[in-house]
């Protein structure tokens, strides 16, 4: 239920900055917690909800742009983009997911958003080829999130549980073995 009202919280402060007369840095705000609001909604299984608020802040983003960084949120089109990759994750529709994963690191603005951006979502990414059986791409992506930003594979719990699953597949390359065996991280 805390899940369900921090959503509510955040989308209500969401529509309380996002007044008619925005500029770009509350756009950018605003939209951040338009995000997370529809990260949340996933979580719940609302796809309606995750949907409307994942295309609200793309909207936004659409208006700020990439590369601008306001209040260092990183926020843009590119960002929202791959917001839409994680709640498509988190609602169970993986191919889709994957499809707009590997569009969205292939944008321009991809290499404008922080380092711990491109980590966290590529961690994000690594669940979504384990849940397709593919642990070979599920690899590369948990050692690009390691070159991008290492403490964030290092010491994220999130990380360190989708490289242990991608270890205990069949299928793991030796090169995440060796990654996981250096971090201390089991098959277990």
């Amino acid at each position: 239920m805390a899940g369900r009202e921090a959503g509510r919280a955040t989308l209500a402060a969401a529509y309380r900055i996002g007044t008619p007369d925005l500029d770009v840095a509350r756009m950018s705000l605003c939209g951040t917690l338009l995000v997370q609001a529809a990260l949340a909604a996933a979580r719940h299984g609302d796809e309606r909800a995750a949907a409307a608020r994942v295309d609200e802040a793309a909207d936004l983003a659409a208006e700020v742009g990439d590369g601008k960084d306001h209040h260092h949120t990183g926020f843009g089109p590119t960002a929202a983009a791959l917001a839409q990759v994680v709640v498509a994750i988190e609602l169970g529709t993986t191919d889709e997911a994957i499809a707009r994963h590997e569009a969205a690191v292939g944008r321009d603005g991809w290499r404008w958003l922080p380092p711990e951006h491109r980590a966290a979502h590529l961690i994000d990414a690594g669940r979504a080829y384990l849940r397709v059986a593919d642990p070979v791409n599920a690899a590369r992506v948990l050692l690009e999130a390691g070159r991008t930003a290492p403490a964030e594979v290092r010491h994220r719990p999130a990380a360190r549980n989708v490289l242990a699953a991608t270890v205990r597949h069949p299928g793991a390359p030796a090169t995440i073995v060796a990654l996981a065996a250096t971090l201390g991280v089991t098959r277990a």
